[in-house]
């Protein structure tokens, strides 16, 4: 009898161990509530951006700048911007940078996927062209301009290739940590499976090295954003339009220093909005295939 009863005992136990094991390997599919969502991410950058305007405000009027015009006030940048909307060139600004940026960018993709694999998987390739890739990383994209003027003029050829020097070789290294990431296993596996050559890239190696894939395109990104302002803000042309590098360059010529602020408020803008609408985004989707977000 006590037999019967210890073993119903251990039974129950067990039952509520697997149980709980159970419930922590449980995902939370429920919708986020909206004052969660609101206290969480909404209102943190709400308030810092209003701190960073509160503080501005504070050392105009404190008067910290020798000279007034060197440190414009919230309100003077306000005006700038609002005549840029009146006149209609705000979008204009706007459009010719992404535009380029943007374009560049999936050029660079298309070059640098393909060469961080190439990288990767071929030893003597990775022999002769790895450490090149990283000198390329770290010089300035700004060193290149002087050259693709010389070399092509004043165009958007130029503006195109400065920015693949300097975003190409992020996305490239950034795939090749991602694919020095991967687990053997898995590539035996895959191959055990019948996933070699290509398809063995496609279905088993790039998703397992999404993650450092994902870290080079956001860096190669970065690169290519700021190459292509370095590119308008040195070289100038009526044929190339205002971007808002070029626009930086006339706030300094015309010595405005409320231009120079609400170009700089624009880059800042475009590169925040490049993130949260396509970069982010993808983290997250990242992150819910490996089961380290939950689904809502």
């Amino acid at each position: 009898m006590a037999s019967t009863e210890t073993t119903a005992k251990d039974g129950n136990d067990l039952a509520g161990l697997e149980a709980g094991l159970d419930a922590l390997e449980t995902v939370q599919t429920g919708r986020t509530p909206f004052r969660k969502t609101l206290t969480q991410k909404i209102l943190p950058p709400v308030v810092a951006v209003l701190l960073v305007l509160a503080v501005w405000q504070l050392l105009v009027s404190s008067g910290v700048a020798d000279d007034p015009s060197k440190l414009p006030s919230p309100s003077d940048v306000w005006g700038e911007l609002r005549e840029a909307w009146l006149q209609g060139t705000l979008h204009e600004y706007v459009w010719t940078s992404v535009s380029r940026g943007l374009l560049g960018f999936l050029m660079a993709l298309a070059i640098g996927t393909p060469l961080g694999l190439l990288v990767a998987r071929v030893r003597f390739v990775r022999a002769a062209i790895g450490p090149i890739l990283s000198g390329l990383q770290s010089l300035p994209s700004v060193a290149w301009v002087p050259p693709a003027v010389i070399w092509l003029g004043l165009n958007n050829q130029m503006m195109y290739a400065v920015i693949l020097l300097g975003a190409v070789p992020s996305i490239a290294n950034g795939l090749v940590s991602g694919v020095d990431q991967v687990p053997p296993l898995f590539l035996r596996a895959g191959r055990t499976l019948g996933a070699t050559g290509l398809r063995g890239t496609w279905h088993i190696l790039m998703p397992a090295a999404l993650p450092g894939y994902l870290a080079g395109l956001k860096q190669g990104w970065a690169f290519s954003w700021r190459s292509l302002m370095a590119a308008e803000i040195i070289a100038s042309s009526p044929d190339l339009g205002v971007g808002l590098g070029q626009l930086l360059e006339n706030g300094r010529n015309n010595s405005s220093m409320a231009m120079v602020f609400f170009a700089i408020l624009l880059i800042l803008i475009v590169g925040i909005a490049i993130d949260l609408l396509i970069f982010s985004p993808l983290e997250r989707w990242v992150l819910r295939s490996r089961g380290l977000l939950p689904r809502s």
